[in-house]
């Protein structure tokens, strides 16, 4: 039997977002294991007939000697479970991941980039790391047993044109995909329009020009729900603090309801979904709200702007901008008709572009063509 490692940060993005996927290995065969640090999910994860190992890493860190440590144990990890495929998702296990395979000779390597991060942002701190992590990119990427999985093609073009990995070695899969049987298009609630922002607390994804559209609407008297939906990130720099989110409620400008997992409840009581985001792989709150049929508004950027098609789904504003993100809230609360049509384009193309079945069957051929290549 063929085993199969699942690489990520932490236990409950596997189980939010990679969960389709490794059942679709189980079912084909693959002996599932997953490699993360533990936490809530670790139990839910075994009980899926997967064996859990719990990796100690940290996101935020930039200790030496921890994330030294952190890969040597990756290696050990590696040289014990003898894995005939490794997946690794989200920057560092890619780099962790990819250096542990090259010296554990790995058979296949899967990398996988949602997003690219803290580290490829306009942040200065970003800036000193950046042409080193480019280069170890270039070096690990385009190893000949190496398949590196893009969620955009702005992703794609960045990684074969700067970085430099051979096309050849690329895959575009757009996103995890979406339940769309789980997901379901709901008629609009009643009461005042909501607008939903569902993600992690974080500066990156908008969340301030949000909160400044909200109040520029509130100054015209106009009556309407707002609310932020998620918790916010410790170990990532951009992460709002817990007391700026407290003071918003307070206020009055917002309501931060924290972490829900019942997101698909979230979207059937929200008339709109809003992500004013700085840039993305392709967000999977967005993929949600657009299976349950809702209109979108997000920002003109790499990922969004693969799940928003300008006045068909949604509305498409320049980031940064609270004027721009007023006006389309604004537009989205006076007309009803514009709602229901951008909510139905919505949930049309979840279904025909991004569906989980879709992404999964990507994921499966790609396995197999690797190990059809690898045996011939």
């Amino acid at each position: 039997m063929d085993r199969i490692l699942y690489v990520v940060t932490e236990d409950w993005y596997f189980w939010s977002h990679r969960l389709p996927i490794a059942r679709a290995a189980k079912s084909n065969g693959y002996d599932v294991w997953v490699v993360a640090r533990e936490g809530s999910h670790a139990d839910q994860i075994r009980d899926e007939g997967f064996t859990f190992i719990g990796w100690d890493l940290k996101r935020g860190s930039a200790n030496p000697w921890h994330e030294v440590r952190s890969l040597v144990e990756l290696c050990r990890i590696y040289g014990c479970a003898r894995p005939t495929i490794v997946h690794h998702v989200a920057i560092k296990p890619v780099l962790y991941g990819a250096i542990a395979a090259w010296i554990m000779r790995v058979p296949h390597v899967v990398n996988a980039l949602m997003g690219l991060g803290f580290v490829f942002s306009s942040h200065w701190k970003a800036s000193f790391i950046r042409p080193f992590v480019r280069r170890l990119f270039y070096l690990l990427l385009n190893r000949s047993n190496s398949l590196l999985i893009i969620q955009n093609r702005d992703d794609a073009h960045l990684f074969v044109h700067e970085v430099g990995v051979a096309a050849e070695r690329l895959k575009l899969v757009r996103g995890s995909g979406v339940d769309v049987r789980h997901y379901l298009p709901f008629p609009e609630p009643s009461g005042l329009i909501t607008f939903a922002l569902v993600g992690r607390m974080l500066k990156d994804k908008g969340i301030y020009e949000f909160v400044e559209a909200v109040r520029k609407l509130r100054k015209e008297n106009i009556s309407f729900r707002a609310c932020l939906v998620g918790r916010p990130d410790p170990e990532n720099p951009s992460s709002i603090d817990l007391k700026v989110l407290e003071g918003w409620q307070k206020s009055g400008v917002i309501e931060w309801m924290g972490h829900r997992d019942d997101i698909a409840t979230v979207w059937r009581k929200s008339h709109v979904a809003v992500l004013p985001s700085y840039r993305e792989g392709l967000p999977k709150s967005l993929l949600e709200a657009a299976a349950c049929g809702r209109p979108l508004i997000a920002t003109d950027v790499p990922g969004c702007r693969e799940i928003v098609i300008d006045n068909v789904n949604g509305i498409l504003i320049a980031p940064h901008s609270s004027e721009m993100l007023a006006h389309a809230m604004k537009r989205m609360i006076v007309n009803k008709p514009l709602r229901q049509s951008m909510g139905k384009g919505s949930r049309k193309l979840a279904e025909e572009e991004f569906s989980d079945r879709v992404v999964v069957e990507q994921i499966m051929a790609l396995y197999q063509s690797q190990l059809v290549l690898r045996r011939a």
